[in-house]
């Protein structure tokens, strides 16, 4: 015998092979409805070691169920439809993986009348990551207006476009993008500032982001 498996099943450590197995492993399933409360907890600041304690679920399974679908930084599928006259406001917030000395920057893109975001990218803070994000917004989002702070990547992007203006934080164009800030580092722990709370790789840092862009972009409508 060795130890019990996250769902609580005996395991077993063969001394010839060195196998580690569930002999009898339990057949186990979860309802659309079970996934979606783990998966809200999860949202909640819950650790993958905390939701596997408290649900006994494997955190390879919380991980599989984290991948489906989210592998791509498109978020279009539950973006309402463009109008005219809607305006983005652009901006950057600052997480890292696994250390901090591994600074990395989500770069959030958000149309001022829907309160969605249209776009996301993770990555440094340089004008290549901003381009990125640029080339992630839907192309009937791009039409209208756009507003972002005075960091220095913005401006090779926007050079020559009169549709784009760079702005204070106090000018109040910035509003909406802040307040999805403040409340993305009140869900989760590794937005925060100061926090010690940190992503194991740059792969869950995206699969966590992207679980919580989805859920926002859905609640807000």
């Amino acid at each position: 015998k060795n130890g019990h498996s996250a769902s609580g099943s005996q395991q077993y450590h063969c001394k010839d092979c060195g196998a580690h197995k569930v002999l009898d492993p339990e057949p186990r399933g979860y309802s659309e409805e079970e996934k979606e409360k783990i998966l809200r907890a999860y949202r909640e600041r819950g650790s993958k070691r905390a939701i596997s304690r408290i649900f006994g679920i494997s955190r390879n399974t919380l991980t599989r169920w984290l991948k489906k679908g989210r592998e791509s930084d498109s978020v279009a599928e539950g973006l309402r439809p463009a109008e005219e006259g809607d305006v983005l406001e652009l901006d950057e917030c600052w997480t890292y993986v696994r250390e901090r000395a591994n600074k990395r920057w989500l770069w959030v893109a958000l149309c001022r009348r829907t309160r969605q975001v249209v776009a996301f990218v993770i990555g440094d803070r340089s004008a290549r990551t901003c381009a990125r994000l640029w080339s992630r917004i839907p192309e009937e989002y791009r039409q209208g207006r756009s507003f972002s702070d005075f960091w220095k990547s913005y401006r090779p992007v926007f050079a020559g476009d009169p549709s784009h203006r760079q702005v204070g934080k106090s000018s109040g164009e910035m509003a909406h993008v802040e307040r999805f800030f403040g409340r993305l580092r009140q869900k989760l722990a590794r937005y925060v500032r100061r926090t010690r709370a940190a992503s194991e790789s740059e792969r869950m840092l995206h699969l966590t982001t992207k679980l919580f862009v989805e859920w926002y972009n859905e609640a807000i409508t």
